[in-house]
C-alpha cells in the first residue's frame, strides 16, 4: 500500500512519455492517430457553413442527359455545343472538365469515308466534292478543340502515382508546368512525384488555356481523403491541380510562388520548409507535400448542379450560370468517381476540386500550426503536471472535475484557434491524456480502496458486528488505522473469582461457559455500536468513539454497561440449569483520550486503544469489585453525561496525576430516578460532604443512618470503617479526602 503513490505517479509519468513520443513520431500508436483525425473530422463537420457557393456551379452528366443524348462518351461536337452554349449564351467565367479526352472520337465514321476516298471511291468525283463538303462537320475533335481555343477551359488529366514507374504510361499532352525544380534552385522540396501521366489528346490540351490533375494520391489510413496536393512534380517540373488551374484562370493566369522557409540542420541551412502556395494576393496554406486541407463546405449538394441537357436545350436558368465557374462531372453510375471524406462516405471528385477552389477565394483555407509538435507537447506536459499533482490530492469525483474542466479549456482553446486564425492544432492526444490519466488515478484509487477495504475488513471483522462493517465502508468518514489521539469510552467487564471458578470446573464446561458468556457480552456490545477490542481470559475489553464517530460514546457505554448487568442476570439462572456456576461481574467504564489505532506486529495486529484511560478503566473495575459494585465509572464519563444521576463513591489517586479524582456509580437518568432515590443520594453526598470536612461525628451518624435504610449498600460500611480509623488516626492538614491518607 505504501508503494502505491509511487507506482501510481510512475504509471502517469509513462503515460505523459507515451504521448509525447508520438508527438514527435519517435514511435507511432495508431489508435491515437485514428482518433486525432476523428477529431479533426468532427470539428469540421461542425464548422461546416453548409451554404451554398453561388460562383461554382457542376454541370453534370447525369442519367438524364445520357439517356437524351447518349452513353458516354459523347460525340465531341456535343461537348463543343455545350462549351459554345456555357461561355456564349450563360457568359461563364471559366471551365474545367472532370473528365479526360484521351482518344479520337471516330463515331462521326470521317475515317471510313477517307479509307474509302483513297481506295474503291477514288475515281468517283461526286463522292470525293461531297466528303470535302462535310469534312468540317465530320471532325468533331477539331470542332471541340475550335470550341475551346481563346476560352479560360482548363482540362483534367491523371499522373500515374511513382510507387507504379515499373510500368509507366505516357498519353496524350501534358500543359505547361507552373514551374520547375531548376527554376527554384533546389531539388529538395518534397512534392508528390508522378511516374506517368493520362492526358488529353494534344489537339485539345494546346487549344485549352491550361489543364490540371484530377487525381489525389493523398488518402490516408483510414481510407478518407483529407487533403489534396496543388501542386506535383514530373521529371523536375512542377503542375497544378485542376483546381489551381481554375483559380489561376480567373485571377488573369498568375504566376505561381511558393514560400518556402529555411530549416538549419547542423552548420548548413536546407530550405526544405514549404509553407504556402501563393497566387498573387493569395497565399494558400499547404503542408511540405504542397498539399492542402480540403475546405468543405458541407455534404454533397453544397454548389448548384444543373444537368448537362439543359445547358444544350439552353433550358437552365441564366442567373445560375452568369459569371460562374463550372465544373463538368458526372453524377451516372459507372462515370462519376466518388471518394470517402469527413463530410460524406461518397463524394464527387468535381465537388471535391470546387470546395478547394470556394475556400481558396474565400481565404478560410485551414493549415496545421506551425511548430504543432511544441504545441501538442505544451499541451501534454501542461496536462500531465495539473493532474499527476493535483489528482492525487483530490477525491475521485473532484478528480472528474478537474478533467472536465481541462477538457473544456482544450475544447475552447482549440475552436477558439480554428475559428480565429484556421489553425488545425492536436486535440486528441490532450484529450485522451487527461482521460488515461484520469482513469489511472480513480483505477489506483479504486484499487487501493478495495485494498484498504479488505484490510479494514480484516481488521473490523473481528472488531465490529457486520452492518457496521459496511456502514464503515459507506461512511465519508476519515479512517486512521496507523493511529490517532481520539477522546472514547472504555469498559472493561471482568468475572469475579474467575480463578477459583475455573479450579472447580471440568476443562470442557469452563470452555462452554466462556465461550456462552463471551457471546452473550459480544452480542451486546455490538447492538449499542461498540468496538470490541480483546478478550483476556474472561476478561472483555470494549470503546466507543472509533472506528465510527459517535458523539454519544460515553451514554452508548454506560447503557451498554446497564444492559449487560441484565444480561448478566439471565445468564445465572441459564448457569443454574445446567449446573453451572454462578457468575458475577464487575465493570468499569471510562471516558477520555487515548490512542487508537492498529496495533501488533508484522505476525498479527488489531484495532485497539492505549493510554492512561484504558489502565484507569481496568482500576475502576477493580474499585467496583472492593466497593461491592457491579458497575463504577470514571470523572470523564461522569461530566459527559449530565443527564444522568452518580453517586460519588469516593477519591482516588491515578498513576501519572498530582490531584486525586474522583469515581462514581451511576444511578440512573434523571427523567428517571424517583424523589426517594434522589433524596437518598443527596443524603449520602451530605454525609460524604462531612467525611471530607472532618466532621467525623456527624459523619458516622449520617453514615449509620444510611446502612439502616439500605444494609446491603457496601459503601456505608466502608465509610463508617474510615471513619473509625480516621478518628483514631487523624490525617494531617494537607488530606485531600484520600483513603489511607498519604504519609
Amino acid at each position: 500500500m505504501a508503494r502505491l503513490p509511487l507506482i501510481r505517479l510512475l504509471t502517469g509519468l509513462g503515460i505523459v512519455l507515451l504521448f509525447v513520443l508520438h508527438a514527435f513520431r519517435v514511435i507511432e500508436l495508431p489508435l491515437l492517430e485514428r482518433f486525432e483525425k476523428l477529431a479533426y473530422d468532427t470539428r469540421l463537420q461542425i464548422a461546416m457553413s453548409g451554404s451554398r457557393d453561388a460562383r461554382l456551379v457542376i454541370v453534370d452528366l447525369d442519367e438524364k442527359s445520357l439517356n437524351r443524348i447518349g452513353r458516354w462518351p459523347w460525340g465531341r461536337h456535343h461537348l463543343a455545343q455545350l462549351t459554345d452554349t456555357l461561355f456564349d449564351h450563360y457568359r461563364i467565367l471559366a471551365l474545367g472538365f472532370t473528365v479526360v479526352f484521351g482518344e479520337r472520337d471516330e463515331s462521326s465514321g470521317l475515317p471510313v469515308l477517307e479509307r474509302l476516298a483513297s481506295g474503291a471511291m477514288q475515281s468517283q468525283p461526286a463522292f470525293l466534292l461531297e466528303l470535302n463538303r462535310m469534312r468540317p462537320a465530320l471532325e468533331r475533335d477539331e470542332r471541340f478543340a475550335k470550341s475551346l481555343k481563346g476560352r479560360s477551359v482548363i482540362l483534367g488529366y491523371t499522373f500515374q502515382p511513382d510507387k507504379d514507374s515499373a510500368r509507366p504510361a505516357k498519353t496524350g499532352a501534358l500543359p505547361d508546368p507552373v514551374i520547375s525544380l531548376e527554376e527554384l534552385g533546389r531539388s529538395n522540396v518534397p512534392f508528390i512525384r508522378a511516374a506517368g501521366y493520362g492526358a488529353n489528346l494534344p489537339i485539345f490540351q494546346h487549344a485549352a488555356q491550361n489543364g490540371g490533375f484530377l487525381d489525389n494520391p493523398l488518402v490516408d489510413r483510414d481510407g478518407v481523403y483529407r487533403t489534396l496536393p496543388l501542386l506535383r512534380e514530373f521529371q523536375g517540373k512542377i503542375y497544378p491541380a485542376l483546381s489551381l488551374s481554375l483559380v489561376r484562370a480567373i485571377l488573369g493566369d498568375l504566376p505561381v510562388t511558393l514560400g518556402i522557409t529555411p530549416v538549419a540542420k547542423s552548420s548548413q541551412e536546407v530550405e526544405t520548409g514549404l509553407e504556402w502556395v501563393g497566387l498573387g494576393p493569395h497565399h494558400i496554406p499547404v503542408d511540405q507535400q504542397a498539399a492542402i486541407l480540403i475546405p468543405y463546405r458541407g455534404p454533397p449538394g453544397a454548389f448548384s448542379t444543373i444537368p448537362a441537357v439543359e445547358i444544350l436545350d439552353k433550358t437552365a436558368n441564366p442567373s445560375l450560370l452568369n459569371d460562374t465557374i463550372v465544373l463538368v462531372g458526372s453524377s451516372a453510375p459507372g462515370l462519376m468517381e466518388r471518394r470517402p471524406t469527413p463530410v460524406h462516405p461518397e463524394f464527387p471528385n468535381a465537388e471535391m476540386h470546387a470546395s478547394v477552389i470556394s475556400g481558396i477565394l474565400d481565404g478560410v483555407v485551414k493549415r496545421h500550426a506551425p511548430r504543432s509538435q511544441l504545441i501538442e507537447l505544451f499541451y501534454l506536459l501542461i496536462i500531465g503536471v495539473t493532474l499527476l499533482v493535483l489528482a492525487p490530492r483530490l477525491s475521485p469525483a473532484w478528480t472528474w472535475y478537474l478533467a472536465l474542466l481541462l477538457w473544456i479549456l482544450i475544447a475552447w482553446s482549440n475552436a477558439f484557434f480554428w475559428r480565429r486564425s484556421d489553425l488545425v492544432i492536436p486535440l486528441a492526444a490532450p484529450l485522451l491524456l487527461t482521460l488515461f490519466l484520469t482513469l489511472t488515478h480513480t483505477g489506483f484509487l479504486f484499487f487501493s480502496s478495495t485494498m484498504r477495504d479488505s484490510r479494514l475488513s480484516r481488521i473490523f471483522a473481528q472488531h465490529l458486528p457486520p452492518v457496521l462493517v459496511e456502514e464503515l465502508f459507506s461512511s465519508d468518514q476519515p479512517l486512521v488505522t496507523r493511529g490517532e489521539r481520539r477522546e472514547l469510552s472504555v469498559l472493561i467487564i471482568n468475572i469475579r473469582g474467575f480463578s477459583v471458578l475455573a479450579a472447580r470446573m471440568a476443562p470442557e464446561e469452563l470452555t462452554q461457559l466462556l465461550n456462552r458468556y463471551l457471546t452473550r457480552m459480544t452480542r451486546e456490545i455490538h447492538a449499542h455500536r461498540g468496538t470490541l477490542d480483546r478478550y483476556m481470559g474472561d476478561v472483555v475489553m470494549a470503546f466507543w468513539g472509533a472506528p465510527l464517530t459517535n458523539p454519544l460514546h460515553a451514554r452508548s457505554a454506560l447503557e451498554c454497561a446497564w444492559e449487560i448487568l441484565r444480561v448478566a442476570e439471565d445468564l445465572k439462572d441459564e448457569f443454574q440449569a445446567k449446573g453451572w456456576p454462578a457468575i458475577r461481574i464487575s465493570m468499569g467504564v471510562n471516558t477520555g483520550p487515548v490512542h487508537v489505532g492498529e496495533l501488533g506486529s508484522g505476525f498479527r495486529s488489531s484495532y485497539s486503544v492505549v493510554g492512561d484511560m484504558v489502565n484507569h478503566a481496568r482500576r475502576l473495575e477493580s474499585l467496583a469489585r472492593r466497593h461491592g459494585l457491579p458497575l463504577v465509572v470514571g470523572a470523564g464519563t461522569r461530566a459527559a453525561l449530565p443527564e444522568v444521576l452518580f453517586r460519588e463513591l469516593e477519591r482516588i489517586h491515578l498513576r501519572g496525576e498530582e490531584e486525586p479524582v474522583a469515581i462514581f456509580e451511576p444511578v440512573g437518568f434523571l427523567n428517571k430516578i424517583s424523589a426517594d432515590s434522589r433524596t437518598e443520594v443527596d443524603n449520602y453526598h451530605q454525609a460524604l460532604s462531612l467525611y471530607r470536612t472532618r466532621r467525623w461525628e456527624e459523619a458516622r451518624r449520617r453514615f449509620q443512618l444510611l446502612l439502616e435504610r439500605d444494609p446491603e449498600r457496601q459503601i456505608h460500611e466502608i465509610y463508617l470503617s474510615r471513619i473509625q480509623r480516621l478518628i483514631a488516626f487523624p490525617p494531617g492538614e494537607s488530606w485531600d479526602g484520600v483513603f489511607p491518607p498519604r504519609g
